[in-house]
């Protein structure tokens, strides 16, 4: 089955940009909300979930790759996880596709998605160290306090952070600690931790957004 996504932000904006050329496509599947929703959890989204895990979806066609996620993260979550799974991704806009004709990995696509995972890790290894400059301003004014001593998190707390059910869903679809850590640019025990949580309390499905 070949399918044609489309998402725009509001149903006042119009998909005509997007929805050129559909005579090839067994359906057309278009959200109309805002990209900070993952995909999986909008409306369309979650059918194309369905399809994808019944093994029906064989192709999928997008005319932005932003159209998969709200981050460059997200992004790569999504494109590794079809890639996976076998099912051919096509870009239009950039032109970009996981398997080439012959059912081969695209070279040239994968040079592009290895770009913007590079590109990801940096923007996260920034953001930490802009957070770690606050910190040390704010220590240097004395109005940093950090966690107060003898205090302990309880796992309910710590597993409810968004940082660390991204760690989850990224534990969940088979990376390895060490290349969670490049990703979300966090410390190996930081992954450990969820990783035992994850053994001992099963970590409900409710708590992370890998399922749609």
């Amino acid at each position: 089955m070949k399918i044609l996504y489309i998402r725009t932000s509001t149903v006042q904006q119009s998909s005509d940009r997007q929805s050129q050329n559909t005579e090839e496509f067994d359906y057309i599947l278009e959200d109309k909300c805002s990209g900070l929703i993952p995909l999986w959890e909008r409306p369309k989204g979650k059918q194309l979930k369905k399809l994808i895990d019944s093994g029906t979806l064989k192709e999928l066609t997008i005319h932005s790759i932003d159209r998969l996620g709200r981050s460059t993260l997200d992004v790569l979550f999504v494109w590794k996880e079809l890639t996976e799974k076998g099912i051919v991704i096509i870009c239009r806009n950039p032109h970009l596709r996981n398997f080439n004709e012959r059912g081969e990995p695209d070279m040239f696509s994968e040079l592009m998605i290895s770009i913007l995972s590079t590109m990801a890790t940096f923007e996260k290894s920034m953001i930490k160290e802009r957070q770690m400059e606050g910190i040390r301003i704010a220590k240097a004014k004395g109005v940093y306090t950090g966690r107060v001593i003898n205090t302990k998190e309880t796992p309910e707390k710590f597993l409810s952070k968004p940082k660390i059910k991204k760690i989850y869903e990224y534990l969940s679809s088979g990376y390895t600690q060490l290349e969670i850590t490049k990703i979300m640019n966090c410390s190996y025990s930081t992954v450990n931790k969820v990783k035992r949580y994850k053994m001992a309390t099963g970590y409900p499905d409710a708590s992370c957004n890998t399922k749609g």
